[in-house]
């Protein structure tokens, strides 16, 4: 016995489509709803007529359109032959909610259509047959990826609620698989897609949290991070009403906001609309990994200064100890680099105090202790608290006695250069109240090596640091038995050497200028040129080293008796 044979979807949908409209036509009730319904059969005559252009109808989305408009053409159909008396057998408010159904139905449809025919998405080989195409002749899997994400990126724009859900999940599995997948979906329009359906008022509220999981995963690679704050304003929005709802979410909106708080506008307006405490609240409340993420939006709004007091407002600094106390490694981390950021500067006076007073330096210590500060990474931020607290006079003399300083001065033997650079800025502070330890000895031979950095900002450190030290004559001793200590400060004086404030090595060589050898190494490396260069910009103590300098030159025009 023969089978009959499977009707062609594309001609189906046109017999269908041709009997809708005829039908729509002769109703007798609710002529007013289906004018409109009409006049969106008539838009998809017309795409329907484009797509019988393309070279094939054959493509899965154009597959899926044609089931999804069979199944509503016909359900169409059906309540417009009901329509066609007066008085419809299931009622009026019945049929007008079905009509209205329908008609929405349709007009989603129509805009699909519209879009696959604009995008030219229908043209592309199915992802299926690319990935066959990849292994028979070895076209390279970025071609097959290619073809993958922008049908997704498309399907995420088409179809029902539970197709776009199903699209969504489809597109985490693959960005998922390698980071170079997210590249390529980026470039292919991944994240005006995911904006739109978030605009969408029609999004459930599982179709919302899958796409900010999908925003987070594109927020881990840096070289996307640009395309996530092209967008940085519409993408805040969504992101704080994902951060209020609460669950796995709010973890993946925190990811993200990682990412774009990195930009001040960005920050401010997080900052600003209530975000602290919503951040703070994930804090208190959250998951480990969503407690995590949310003090590393804390950290960039922490660099705001703008923002600071909100943190003082919302009580912020308890949570962040707390978080520091027994946090996981990455929570711990991302909170020492918000209170760090807090305490920063001269303004930051009151959150150095209230980090002390709720503990903060004890909680720094047994972190430093229990090896939390095991990578350099890591460890130049522990640093960097220790750093601007101890700008602080008293606290300064707390840690000293709590035998931080010792740590600190091992920190300079780091392989990175800011971590031995942040260890020099701490010394710098500690060194205001630890003069005559006899540890600080110890720092000296190591600061003068960091003087033979590449890094400006290493350099600067290091010769801050030994001018606060040489202030003492035992630490001046020290550094007169260094063979390379003059060589090295005497070359910071040059103009060439940049991003270096040239009051530092004035200051070092000052203190050792009266040594006649020390004098000597300076006039011969060439400080008299730098000096007069500098005397006249006035630079602090320029003009006296000059001047001590010159005296040694006259003294030796004179004989010895």
């Amino acid at each position: 016995m023969k089978l009959p044979e499977t009707p062609d979807p594309l001609d189906n949908c046109r017999r269908l489509l041709a009997s809708a409209a005829s039908a729509a036509a002769a109703v007798q009730s609710f002529r007013g709803r289906w004018s409109a319904v009409t006049a969106t059969l008539g838009r998809l005559r017309v795409a329907l007529d484009d797509i019988s252009d393309l070279p094939s109808h054959s493509h899965p989305l154009a597959e899926d359109l044609l089931r999804s408009l069979s199944q509503t053409l016909s359900l169409t159909l059906t309540l417009a032959l009901h329509c066609r008396s007066p008085e419809p057998p299931a009622g009026k408010l019945h049929t007008q909610s079905d009509i209205a159904a329908a008609s929405a139905a349709l007009d989603q449809l129509a805009a699909d259509a519209d879009l696959l025919l604009r995008t030219g998405a229908l043209l592309d080989p199915p992802p299926t047959s690319q990935k066959a195409a990849a292994a028979a002749s070895g076209t390279s899997r970025r071609e097959s990826v290619r073809s993958e994400a922008r049908t997704l990126v498309t399907r995420l724009q088409i179809g029902s609620p539970a197709s776009r859900i199903a699209a969504l999940d489809s597109l985490n599995a693959l960005l998922r698989e390698d980071d170079k997948n997210i590249l390529i979906a980026a470039a292919q329009g991944v994240v005006p897609a995911l904006l739109r359906l978030l605009d969408s008022s029609a999004s459930s509220g599982e179709a919302r949290a899958k796409a900010v999981a999908v925003i987070a995963r594109i927020a881990t690679v840096d070289s996307c991070r640009h395309v996530l704050v092209a967008d940085g304003a519409r993408l805040l929005h969504h992101l704080a009403r994902a951060l209020e709802s609460g669950g796995a979410a709010r973890e993946k909106a925190c990811t993200a906001l990682q990412t774009l708080t990195l930009a001040k506008d960005n920050a401010m307006a997080v900052g600003s609309r209530g975000g602290i405490a919503a951040l703070l609240e994930v804090c208190r409340a959250g998951t480990p990994s969503a407690q995590a993420a949310a003090a590393g939006v804390l950290k960039n709004l922490a660099g705001v200064q703008e923002l600071r007091e909100n943190f003082l407002e919302e009580n912020g600094v308890p949570v962040l100890v707390r978080l520091l106390a027994s946090g996981t490694p990455l929570a711990q981390e991302n909170a020492i680099g918000c209170l760090r950021n807090l305490a920063a500067g001269e303004e930051g006076e009151s959150f150095k105090l209230a980090i002390f007073k709720d503990g903060g330096l004890d909680c720094l210590k047994n972190y430093w202790e229990s090896g939390g500060s095991g990578n350099d990474r890591r460890l130049e931020s522990a640093i960097g608290l220790l750093c601007n607290l101890a700008s602080f006079r008293y606290i300064a003399e707390v840690a000293t006695s709590a035998g931080f300083l010792p740590r600190v001065i091992v920190a300079l033997d780091s392989t990175t250069s800011g971590t031995r650079a942040e260890a020099a800025r701490a010394i710098s502070e500690l060194a205001a109240v630890g003069k005559t330890r006899k540890e600080l000895g110890d720092a000296i031979p190591r600061l003068i090596r960091m003087l033979e950095a590449k890094a400006a900002e290493e350099k600067e450190a290091a010769v801050k640091a030994l001018a606060s030290l040489l202030s003492f004559p035992g630490f001046q001793r020290i550094f007169r038995k260094a063979e390379s200590g003059v060589l090295n400060v005497v070359q910071l004086l040059d103009p060439l050497v940049w991003n270096v404030e040239k009051k530092y090595p004035v200051s070092v060589l000052l203190s050792v200028s009266q040594s006649r050898r020390c004098r000597k190494q300076m006039v011969a490396m060439g400080a008299c040129g730098y000096l007069q260069s500098l005397a006249a910009m006035e630079v602090e103590g320029a003009k006296k080293l000059l001047e001590s300098l010159g005296r040694g030159k006259l003294w030796r025009v004179f004989p010895r008796t």
